[in-house]
């Protein structure tokens, strides 16, 4: 058990990384030479070079937070995805260091660590909330299965040689049906993950909105929808058809009978997400995407 300190930090890993095994032992080292505790779950700690002053947790549950002001996440999207469900449970803010290839959640690189550190240290960072999606899966008029994401809710065929047939519906209304591979109900913090893989647009994190982007449909509309945050959408799968597959941020799966219907709706509990930096969020795309905007001239004076 660790001593008792006056402020605590929980470390996620990915621990399957050595990149991510080198960076969790800079970490916690960094923090426990500042005075602050480190807690790491039993699992974790096996396959890390980690002080006795460290604190083991044996199960991952929402508690195992309990006291801890930050979540420290080291991994790729796969990892952080997985922090968030950490983070959106127990309330406690998380902040990623990105140790994969993209890593739009993450706000820091493995290059970063040292400031990581001294940020969490001295406590200079701030704290945002990220709108989620809360998930209910209907069949007969009953509900059979209930989730949430933070990227996308995603509908989507489990045969290849079949497409799906749906009908889509915002505010309890029709909009349109056609075949497809799949359907993406995405969050503006999902709209850089799979919603933008099937060709949705790219929404600047600040905005309240929902988004309903088609994968690979049969149809002449199948543009993506933009809807209010307040909208419900619902993507209903029609009698007689291959069952599909729903997937929520990529993580937890359950599948979907012919007939059922799937209501995506803004989430009740947001993710709260550590920021170090005030960097706009069109210089994160330009960096992460690696845009070419070398002839730029800047704004006129």
């Amino acid at each position: 058990m660790t001593p008792n300190r006056a402020r605590t930090v929980f470390l996620l890993a990915h621990t399957g990384r050595p990149a991510a095994i080198r960076s969790a032992e800079l970490v916690v080292k960094g923090l426990l030479h500042s005075g602050l505790g480190v807690r790491v779950l039993e699992t974790e700690a096996r396959d890390l070079p980690l002080p006795d002053e460290v604190e083991t947790v044996r199960e991952a549950t929402p508690e195992c937070l309990d006291g801890c002001e930050l979540l420290i996440v080291l991994g790729g999207d796969g990892t952080l995805l997985r922090g968030a469900e950490f983070a959106r449970a127990s309330g406690v803010p998380m902040l990623g260091v990105n140790l994969g290839s993209v890593g739009f959640l993450a706000e820091a690189e493995r290059d970063d660590l040292d400031k990581v550190v001294d940020r969490v240290v001295s406590k200079a960072y701030e704290v945002e909330e990220r709108m989620t999606v809360d998930v209910v899966v209907h069949q007969n008029g009953a509900i059979v299965h209930t989730d949430w994401a933070l990227n996308e809710a995603a509908v989507q065929k489990v045969s290849a040689e079949r497409m799906l047939e749906v009908v889509l519906e915002i505010d309890g209304r029709p909009v349109t049906g056609f075949g497809c591979d799949g359907i993406v109900c995405a969050t503006p913090t999902g709209s850089t993950a799979y919603a933008f893989s099937a060709g949705g647009p790219v929404v600047w994190p600040e905005v309240e909105a929902l988004l309903m982007v088609p994968i690979s449909a049969h149809a002449l509309f199948a543009k993506p929808l933009v809807t209010s945050p307040d909208s419900v959408l619902a993507v209903e799968m029609l009698p007689h058809v291959p069952p599909g597959v729903l997937w929520c941020d990529g993580r937890r799966t359950v599948e979907l009978p012919a007939g059922a219907r799937v209501e995506v709706r803004r989430g009740a509990v947001p993710v709260r997400l550590a920021r170090l930096h005030h960097a706009s969020f069109t210089d994160r795309l330009v960096a992460k995407f690696a845009l070419p905007v070398s002839g730029w001239r800047g704004a006129p004076h």
